[in-house]
């Protein structure tokens, strides 16, 4: 079944969980997912590393997205949780850094997809460079949608 039909409300969230380095956290946060019914959950400062995904016991998917450099810091990071029914909407999904991960879902309505983007920004105490690439990476993403519609 389609993420997006008319008439059904979808619950989408997102939670800045500042690490998820104790892997007992992942169930923590499928669990508060579930409390608040949410089809999918975007997460940032997760401070895990490379680019995956992996299923939980509990029936949610979870896409992630981080450093992918051999012997790189735990820091940032991104990643999407998916419910049951995103998971059979998912067409597919993209890492774009440790900082965004991005990833579409069929609608109801033919030809017509929903891309979810989750990001983490640098803040102001970062250099402008590195704020700069952040949301030129960012931009490029969103042209790039805008163009596959």
């Amino acid at each position: 079944m389609p993420l997006l039909a008319t008439r059904a409300t979808t619950y989408l969230g997102t939670w800045n969980v500042r690490t998820m380095w104790d892997t007992r956290r992942v169930f923590q946060i499928a669990a508060e997912m579930r409390r608040y019914n949410l089809e999918v959950l975007g997460i940032s400062e997760t401070h895990w590393t490379q680019v995956g995904q992996q299923r939980l016991t509990s029936g949610e998917l979870l896409l992630y997205s981080g450093h992918e450099e051999e012997n790189a810091p735990h820091t940032q990071g991104a990643a999407l949780m998916l419910s049951k029914q995103a998971q059979n909407s998912l067409i597919g999904w993209e890492s774009h850094g440790p900082r965004i991960i991005k990833a579409s879902f069929k609608t109801k309505k033919e030809g017509i997809t929903m891309n979810i983007i989750q990001c983490y920004a640098p803040t102001n105490d970062y250099n402008e460079d590195a704020k700069d690439q952040f949301y030129h990476r960012l931009q490029s993403i969103i042209v790039a949608n805008q163009n596959d519609q």
